[in-house]
């Protein structure tokens, strides 16, 4: 099968001629039918990763062909989705419904000398986040992927595996807003928007949007944003207690530098809380007086994944979809060919586009 593999820190994307494994235990052989492309796996290619050759994308939806003689959770024929969120079912965690922060996701890999699920001139190659979705075809375990209805279209479905698990759980799971509320958030590109529509849903009266490029926050307005701030011309921090009046409750930080995740801080009211999702600097983090924090009773929280359980938000997530009433379309800006990962990662630098999906796999 075709399969784009990264070879070493800086070497980009290249489609090579792979070999799959037979499915053993709890694997699923999925033919990809879409796969987005996230900046986590751009990360892995260019300067933090450690395991060469690997086969990356971790944002992977299609149909499954083959299961494992262990398998129960789902079917030949079922239309599956993705997520790096890796879970043995059987810690403490995981009973207790904590899935995306599992003690053993190492249990959803195949054992030392076993033979790799993916191997290249007869050499083993990774398998980025236990999915290896840049590719035709991916051997995945059955607890990180959901089923979604066959209606799905191909690369929204695609997306809800990291992209809308992160930006909408972290709304909805994680911080728990409620109607009326005052969100606030940082940084509105894709995920950016996924917590946007996440706000919507949950009822929040309020839905303030910063960043410092005008056509992201004229699309947040499409999302759903009530307020969008350009933090390059505004000082956010004093124009989001204008439009709230004491702070916000609750603000969502996307960007994670330390001068915009202290701004972050800065703009909650009493009993607000700062999320914690992206980070893009090497020093990222807050300094927090510890008085005034516990005399505003303020938190501040990461958040992994949306404290997500993908077996149930996934599903969630293509039905508001298919009811219209999550806008998964307008985060797709552009469809390439599996040939065409770099050049995905180039157009991604363009504020106008939020995402890219790969949807050829020929």
């Amino acid at each position: 099968m075709k399969a784009s593999v990264t070879k070493g820190l800086g070497q980009g994307f290249v489609v090579e001629e792979v070999d799959l494994a037979e499915p053993i235990g709890h694997e699923v052989r999925v033919q990809v039918q879409a796969s987005g492309l996230c900046h986590s796996d751009l990360s892995v290619a260019t300067f933090i990763g450690d395991e060469f050759p690997v086969v990356l994308g971790h944002e992977v939806a299609g149909v499954v062909t083959e299961i494992g003689p262990q398998v129960t959770q789902v079917k030949v024929g079922d239309h599956v989705v993705g997520s790096l969120i890796q879970y043995c079912g059987a810690c403490v965690n995981c009973l207790s419904g904590r899935t995306h922060i599992c003690l053993r996701p190492e249990a959803t890999l195949r054992e030392s000398g076993q033979p790799a699920r993916i191997t290249w001139n007869g050499k083993p190659v990774a398998q980025g986040m236990g999915l290896g979705g840049f590719a035709q075809e991916t051997l995945v375990h059955e607890n990180q992927l959901a089923v979604v209805p066959d209606e799905m279209p191909w690369a929204p479905a695609a997306l809800i595996g990291c992209g809308v698990l992160t930006g909408a759980g972290a709304v909805l799971n994680s911080a728990e807003v409620r109607q009326g509320d005052t969100v606030v958030v940082i940084g509105a590109g894709g995920v950016g928007m996924n917590a946007v529509s996440g706000a919507r849903i949950a009822g929040a009266e309020k839905i303030i949007v910063t960043d410092i490029e005008d056509a992201k926050l004229e699309r947040a307005k499409a999302f759903g944003a009530t307020h969008v701030l350009n933090s390059r011309t505004t000082d956010p921090v004093e124009a989001v207690r204008d439009i709230t009046g004491h702070g916000a409750d609750h603000v969502f930080d996307f960007v994670g530098a330390r001068p915009v995740t202290t701004q972050g801080f800065q703009m909650l009211g009493k009993g607000g809380g700062l999320y914690l999702i992206g980070v893009s600097a090497n020093d990222a983090g807050i300094d927090v007086n510890s008085i005034a924090t516990l005399s505003a009773s303020q938190k501040v929280q990461g958040v992994y994944m949306g404290s997500s359980n993908l077996k149930r938000d996934i599903p969630f997530y293509a039905s508001l979809y298919l009811q219209g009433r999550m806008n998964l379309d307008a985060l797709v800006s552009k469809k390439i060919a599996l040939s065409e990962i770099d050049a995905g990662y180039e157009a991604l630098k363009d504020g106008a586009t939020a995402r890219v999906v790969i949807t050829d796999f020929s």
